[in-house]
């Protein structure tokens, strides 16, 4: 097998001190905390898609990346050539998974059956690599969004023949997942959703979203996939309105079609961004409701209004994200998938290894930070104290539905004005920052 990222060897952890920029400053993979590893704590994966498929191409200029497999220029000699590459980068990287789309894997085909047969060749290329490696499949996905055919979306299509298509994809997918020992199966709807209700038929879309979808269910039962089905959430960009605009729509419509049991969410950052969400928002939305399955670890820019996927680097939300992560109980099936992708202007492949040394200690340290806030009850705490008020009282019979409105008038009336104390916040604030600073 030909080594692709020569001069690059395992990826080492040398503590904060170190000015290796090939090395982990935070992220110790076999460091303890809990009874569990940070490897298994975190489950990095790498995104097939970026890694190894990102040109660093934009609206404005064509692709500028320099990569080891550029020389090749035969559609399939290329396939099997990034197959071994990813290989190789996560072991070098040592990130225990990975994560791809069904056609960033293998190039289409003119016809359905030629594209099945070049995932199938891909697809054992892979089995046989996995004999030789510890890296794993975390979850595949379809990409039912770039082809012409879903101009008018997939599951949502106005054309019957399409959702058939998408339906067909799908089935494969799951089938490629279930075969590589995939522990998820995620559903992006890039382009399901609309652009205007002047040629829209919102419910029948709703209703053959959810039929899509539950056929899905019937299908992964059928051929005995035990893997998470996770949908993720995204809002706008390229579809105006999108059906799954952000986590607690998603829940709402999965509860809507009776489906709620089957799926948990695959929760993106940039993604609650663009719905005008911070972060940690959309994964307390999930949590709180049972369905936090699985993370696209990335960030976007405040600046810019569209899905930069960058690799994380901010603190304050990679804290605040593994907050959420350990009061769910930690992950199980999930993991923290890198769907970011270095910038157009860090065109050398070792920037590939530096963007996801950056991503993994960030979210290490943010780990870190968030295991002590919780382990010291700093905000839990203080929740339940500006929260005392349902625990006795009015506010125990309020919890109860003893009462109602007349009950409440008649309280009122007898005890006056009620007395309000303050949020705090700023002081809060102030000691996350104490976390963040002191926390070893």
């Amino acid at each position: 097998m030909p080594e692709f990222f020569k001069g690059v060897q395992k990826i080492q952890y040398e503590g904060a001190g170190s000015d290796n920029p090939l090395a982990f400053k935070y992220y110790n993979p076999e460091e303890i905390i809990d009874g569990k590893t940070m490897k298994d704590h975190l489950r990095f994966a790498v995104a097939y898609w970026h890694t190894f498929q990102a040109r660093g191409a934009d609206p404005f200029g064509t692709g500028t990346a320099q990569r080891p497999w550029d020389h090749i220029t035969n559609n399939m000699d290329l396939a099997f050539a990034k197959v071994e590459a990813n290989f190789e980068f996560c072991e070098k990287l040592g990130v225990p998974f990975f994560c791809f789309h069904d056609r960033d894997i293998a190039p289409e085909a003119d016809t359905l059956a030629e594209t099945n047969k070049r995932l199938d060749q891909v697809v054992a290329r892979m089995k046989e690599c996995m004999k030789n490696s510890d890296v794993k499949l975390l979850w595949a996905t379809t990409n039912a969004f770039n082809h012409p055919r879903f101009v008018h979306g997939a599951s949502t299509s106005c054309n019957a023949d399409v959702f058939a298509y998408a339906a067909s994809q799908v089935k494969k997918a799951m089938e490629i997942t279930m075969g590589l020992g995939g522990e998820n199966y995620v559903f992006w709807g890039g382009r399901e959703g609309y652009e205007t209700l002047l040629n829209t038929d919102m419910k029948l879309e709703l209703d053959n979203m959810a039929r899509f979808l539950s056929m899905a269910v019937d299908y992964a039962k059928e051929i005995g996939f035990t893997g998470q089905l996770l949908i993720e959430p995204k809002p706008k960009e390229p579809t105006k309105h999108q059906y799954d605009f952000d986590a607690a729509t998603v829940i709402g419509f999965l509860k809507s079609y009776e489906l709620d049991k089957y799926f948990k969410l695959n929760i993106e950052a940039n993604h609650a961004a663009l719905a005008q969400h911070n972060f940690q928002h959309d994964l307390r939305i999930a949590r709180i409701n049972d369905v936090l399955g699985s993370i696209d670890a990335n960030q976007g820019d405040s600046l810019l209004g569209w899905d930069t996927d960058q690799f994380p680097t901010n603190l304050y939300d990679t804290t605040l994200a593994m907050y959420e992560v350990i009061l769910a109980g930690g992950f199980t099936k999930g993991g923290l998938n890198f769907d970011a992708k270095v910038r157009r202007a860090s065109f050398e492949s070792d920037d590939l290894f530096y963007g996801h040394i950056a991503g993994m200690d960030s979210f290490a340290r943010g780990f870190k930070v968030a295991h002590m806030l919780i382990k010291d009850g700093v905000f839990e705490k203080f929740i339940e104290k500006r929260y005392e008020s349902y625990n006795n009282g009015i506010g125990i019979d309020i919890v109860s539905r003893k009462i109602g409105f007349k009950e409440l008038e008649a309280y009122t009336l007898k005890n006056g004005e009620p007395k309000v104390g303050s949020a705090h916040q700023e002081m809060l604030e102030s000691i996350l920052n104490q976390y963040l600073i002191e926390t070893k």
